[in-house]
């Protein structure tokens, strides 16, 4: 996600307030919101999958290999 797409979906969100939009605004809107909303995921989602847990019995487990375990079931 780029800094000129954030801009561009703040732009957009201040002309709704003011003004309204149009159907291709509107759209426009959408579809930004939605591939932010997906940058968003795919940052925490590496962000998770580089944290790694201590057991008490002092192993190390890494989230990224417990979680595909559970995406697994």
């Amino acid at each position: 996600m780029t800094e000129e797409k954030i801009r561009r979906i703040n732009e957009l969100y201040h002309k709704s307030k003011a003004e309204g939009l149009t159907e291709e605004e509107k759209e426009e809107q959408a579809k930004l919101r939605y591939e932010y909303i997906q940058a968003v995921r795919a940052n925490l989602r590496g962000t998770l999958d580089n944290i790694s847990i201590k057991n008490p019995d002092g192993s190390i487990t890494e989230l990224s290999k417990k979680n595909k375990v559970r995406r697994d079931h």
